[in-house]
């Protein structure tokens, strides 16, 4: 069997670390402030490392990743741990993309571990239309980012695949007029809503049915920028983006599990308590600037062909040795790590 220890992680803008895509590829001075934060380059690489290195992850998926697939691998060769191979799925006129990366030198996996199927051509990914205020009108939407696929192989065991999402950002970081903000606040719920059902109904349900497919185990994990229950605006759209990609209770069988509730204890679950597993905070400018807790980064898996093959998920606040990650590596991300044990029989 092999036991893998699988990381999801926002880590906010890594694009700032570079040079311009124009230029050579590599870091920016050391010295030099970040665009998106008060910290240094230098400040962001050593923080981002160093969260990696203590956690010690085989696979990670992460979301805001640079522009181009040579500046990942340029990062994950100086984490200063292990040999990894990487990849990025690019989208035109994106600076957030999502890349993946696999530690190479544990004999954890085949050669090739990692193979990534382009999705630039793919046109379950093209701009799609959808109904999703019940109206019987369907609106057009797109992916700002496009999703990442790929497979991964392990050294024992089948390999599985990996779906990598970073849905439409539902914040609002300004303070509006009452009615302005409620129309903004409604549009980015339309769109988190129409990428997550189209995404269920043109991914995930054919890829869990087909018999191309159905037997090759997936996560589908990102930043979905959704929880779960519905919010004022949800409940005028009568949909959460986050159960639509789960899939439909009347189809059971092909729901996808949700590794972080799955550890909650089983008072939480019962209770629908979800605060202990919360992914982000940020200060809402419409209450005072008061900081909102959020748990909108998840991994899903198949249940099918293999049972209970996603285990032991975290949301990684502290680091293994106890250390505070908002203390320890405060230049980190606006994100924590989600963390699962993979275990392929």
């Amino acid at each position: 069997m092999s036991n893998l220890k699988f990381v999801l992680w926002n880590v906010e803008w890594m694009n700032d670390l570079f040079t311009k895509d124009d230029q050579a590829v590599q870091f920016l001075p050391d010295g030099e402030k970040t665009a998106h934060s008060s910290a240094t380059v230098k400040q962001r690489r050593d923080d981002l490392s160093g969260v990696l290195r203590e956690l010690d992850p085989d696979v990670v998926v992460i979301v805001e990743g640079p522009s181009r697939r040579e500046e990942l691998q340029l990062f994950f060769d100086n984490i200063g741990q292990g040999r990894w191979v990487s990849d990025l799925q690019p989208s035109p006129g994106q600076t957030q993309n999502i890349g993946i990366a696999v530690r190479t030198d544990t004999g954890k996996f085949k050669d090739p571990a990692l193979r990534r199927m382009e999705t630039k051509d793919d046109s379950r990914f093209n701009p799609f239309l959808v109904d999703t205020d019940n109206d019987e009108i369907k609106e057009q939407h797109r992916f700002e980012r496009r999703p990442l696929y790929a497979e991964i192989n392990p050294a024992q065991g089948t390999a599985f695949r990996i779906l990598g999402l970073h849905l439409k950002s539902k914040g609002i970081f300004d303070a509006y007029e009452w009615s302005k903000w409620w129309e903004m606040a409604d549009a980015n719920r339309k769109k988190i809503l129409g990428q997550a059902t189209h995404i269920h109904d043109s991914f995930i349900m054919p890829y869990l049915t087909d018999k191309e497919t159905k037997k090759i185990p997936l996560i589908v994990c990102g930043d979905i920028n959704d929880g779960p229950g519905l919010d004022a605006s949800e409940k005028r759209l009568h949909g959460s983006g986050i159960e639509r990609l789960m899939g439909n209770i009347w189809q059971p069988e092909q729901c996808l599990g949700n590794a972080l509730f799955d550890a909650l204890k089983p008072k939480e679950q019962k209770a629908l308590d979800f605060s202990t597993i919360y992914t982000t905070s940020y200060k809402d400018p419409i209450f005072n600037n008061v900081y909102q807790k959020d748990w909108i980064d998840h991994i899903l898996y198949s249940r099918s062909p293999l049972a209970n093959w996603v285990r032991s998920a975290k949301v990684n606040r502290d680091l293994p040795g106890g250390a505070s990650i908002g203390t320890k590596y405060k230049h980190s991300s606006d994100h924590y790590p989600v963390s699962v044990e993979v275990i392929m029989g």
